[in-house]
């Protein structure tokens, strides 16, 4: 099998549309690491990311008969923008079929480029949804971002350039998961030729559809995938990148979405480049494992896959960078409330850099205050700094990792309620699409009094909603059902250390 695919990525056809990218040597990340790091810059071809290497492979070994019928695809960004540029250098019809909350942006990117565009469905399932049906109804031939060995030979040819563009030892490749195909194709080459280079895929851990499949032994489809890194966000991975994943991937590294930002700043310091979060995903992951492993004077090399960055997502990056390289804390600090303790607390302090400052009065007795400090990166600084705080004669929570302190607290105002006998607080997800907030309100607003709302733009096609709710214990029955029906994920945080030092004053 391997002497099969080994000669498929020799024999691929890619260099019609994509560019031999280049590997480049990450001096500053190479220099913070003291490891030599190399990132594959496919980043820079043509459609800002390696796709069009599978999609031009499939179409170009399409026969006389069916490229003349024309190609069909579902995605919402890089996979339609590789097919619309394989069609068009062949010259035959392409149909893209995009969610109808894909951005506009990448709507004309992929129309820019002589593609049909249909949008269709609110997601990735209803959109392949209906590529399939118009692959049946039209006679087209259905490109597959992943599970084709053509695709996957196509991807496999980025194996091909880096052995060759760095002919010396390398210890191990990073690469992005999502579907499975590009690291499919590139594992399969290189263990042909090199066994011992370590092949490591990086998913995203609300998204770990490779890394759940490989420990299960088969193929699992996850419930839901986070989607902030969208270009990675597969609830299952193809049989066919399993297989051959199973047999050549030596382990799969998960990564959180702070990891992921800050492995966009990693990036940029290094290449004046913004990667895509699915593009940042191995720096992200070689980070985690130099961590883990104490790596030392070894050689990785890092797949930089996609720079396709929505931009307005690059507020959120920028604001959770820094907690994901641990270069901010947040705490949240009682103070009592009398003259001159705020003073002694900003003392204390000292001239330490402090990045956000909210102060609202308790009570007569005490004060409570939401505070971001920079330290330095890794979690020494921040533990010894939250001794100093407690030493000093402060009570003291570290709220650096958690979700609901940086989704929303360090945004919000206000304080405890009074008078509500039975509040809950619950995240949701809301999809960022018309009718989300008007479902929310007819399952829940009509029977239950909503007592907090808190919502901000990330950037993504899903919006992060914190709301408070009114549930008195004879309806939690019902409620829980109607929950249950409006079907967005959610997790209740009434518990949360945040909530209760900050909006429930329990």
């Amino acid at each position: 099998m391997k002497a099969k695919y080994l000669e498929l990525i020799l024999k691929a056809r890619v260099y019609d549309v994509a560019i031999e990218s280049p590997l480049e040597p990450a001096r500053r990340l190479s220099a913070r690491l003291d490891n030599q790091v190399f990132f594959k810059r496919e980043d820079l071809q043509p459609v800002f990311s390696f796709k069009l290497r599978g999609a031009n492979n499939k179409i170009s070994h399409l026969g006389p008969e069916a490229a003349a019928a024309g190609v069909v695809c579902a995605s919402a960004g890089n996979h339609a923008q590789g097919v619309a540029l394989a069609a068009r250098r062949r010259g035959i019809r392409a149909v893209v079929v995009m969610p109808e909350t894909t951005p506009q942006i990448k709507v004309r990117a992929v129309l820019d480029l002589g593609a049909e565009v249909e949008l269709y469905g609110d997601d990735f399932d209803a959109a392949h949804g209906r590529a399939r049906t118009l692959e049946a109804e039209r006679g087209l031939t259905f490109i597959h971002p992943f599970d084709d060995p053509l695709v996957i030979a196509g991807q496999g040819t980025i194996a091909m350039e880096i052995l060759r563009q760095h002919d010396e030892h390398i210890d191990a490749i990073f690469v992005p998961v999502g579907g499975g195909g590009l690291i499919a194709g590139i594992a399969t080459y290189v263990k042909s030729l090199y066994p011992a280079i370590k092949i490591i895929g990086v998913e995203p851990e609300d998204a770990a559809s490779m890394h759940d499949s490989l420990q299960a032994g088969e193929v699992v489809t996850l419930d839901r995938v986070g989607i902030f890194a969208d270009g990675v966000a597969v609830r299952r991975v193809g049989d066919e990148p399993f297989r051959l994943a199973r047999e050549y991937v030596d382990e799969i590294v998960l990564v959180t979405t702070d990891q992921i930002c800050a492995a966009i700043q990693d990036i940029f310091e290094d290449t004046r480049a913004i990667a895509e979060p699915a593009g940042a995903l191995a720096v992200a992951g070689l980070k985690q494992y130099v961590a883990r492993e104490g790596s030392r004077g070894r050689t990785f090399v890092t797949l930089n896959c996609g720079a396709n960055m929505n931009f307005d997502r690059l507020r959120y990056v920028g604001e959770r960078a820094d907690l994901g390289a641990r270069r901010e804390a947040l705490y949240a600090v009682e103070i009592p409330e009398r003259p001159g303790s705020f003073l002694a607390f900003c003392e204390m302090i000292g001239r330490r850099q402090v990045t956000e400052f909210n102060y609202r009065y308790t009570d007569p007795a005490r004060a409570r205050i939401f505070v971001g400090l920079a330290v330095a990166a890794g979690t020494a600084e921040q533990e010894a700094l939250a001794v100093s705080i407690a030493a000093a004669g402060f009570a003291v929570v570290d709220l650096s990792q958690n979700e609901m302190a940086k989704l929303h607290l360090r945004y919000m105002v206000g304080g405890p309620a009074r008078g509500i006998g039975h509040e809950r607080l619950f995240r949701f997800e809301f999809p960022e699409r018309p009718g989300a907030l008007l479902k929310f309100l007819k399952e829940v607003g009509v029977g239950w009094n909503i007592t907090l709302f808190h919502y901000r733009n990330h950037g993504s096609d899903h919006g992060r909603v914190l709301a408070g709710i009114d549930v008195p214990p004879d309806t939690e029955a019902e409620f829980m059902r109607h929950l249950h029906l409006l079907n967005y994920r959610y997790v209740e945080e009434t518990h949360n250390d945040v909530a209760r030092l900050f909006l429930t004053g329990t």
